[in-house]
C-alpha cells in the first residue's frame, strides 16, 4: 500500500468534524488513484480482521478523505467558530506521502509509509 506513495491529490475545502473529539481538515477529492489505493487497504484490513473489529467509517460508502490539520481533545471545540475564515485556504494540491488511520474509540493508530 505505501509503494502507491506518494500519491498527488486535490484538496476541495475546509471541512470539521465534531464526535468525538474536534478536528478541523481538509478535504479531498476522491479520483481514481486515490479510491483504489483506499480500496487495497480496506481489503487488506477487512481480510486479516474480524468483522465486528472494522470501523464502519472506513468503509467506501462512508469514508471521508481528508488531511487533519489539528485535533482538539474535546468535543465542540470548534462548534460556533467560523473555521474557514481561521485557517489556510486549502492548497490546490499536495502529495500524500504516509497514510494514518486512527481509530476514535480505541486510539488505536496504524501509519503506512513508504520505506526509505
Amino acid at each position: 500500500m505505501a509503494a502507491a506513495l506518494p500519491l498527488p491529490v486535490r484538496c476541495t475545502s475546509v471541512v470539521r468534524f465534531e464526535q468525538p473529539t474536534a478536528v478541523p481538515a481538509w478535504a479531498l477529492e476522491i479520483d481514481a488513484a486515490l479510491a483504489a489505493l483506499h480500496d487495497r487497504v480496506w481489503d487488506a484490513v477487512a481480510s486479516d480482521s474480524p468483522p465486528e473489529s472494522l470501523t464502519p467509517l472506513h468503509d467506501r460508502a462512508r469514508w471521508s478523505s481528508h488531511v487533519i490539520l489539528g485535533r482538539s481533545r474535546r468535543s465542540g471545540a470548534f462548534a460556533g467558530r467560523r473555521i474557514p475564515q481561521l485557517l489556510p485556504a486549502p492548497p490546490v494540491s499536495v502529495r500524500l506521502t504516509t497514510l494514518r488511520s486512527y481509530d476514535t474509540e480505541t486510539g488505536a493508530l496504524q501509519v503506512w509509509a513508504p520505506r526509505a
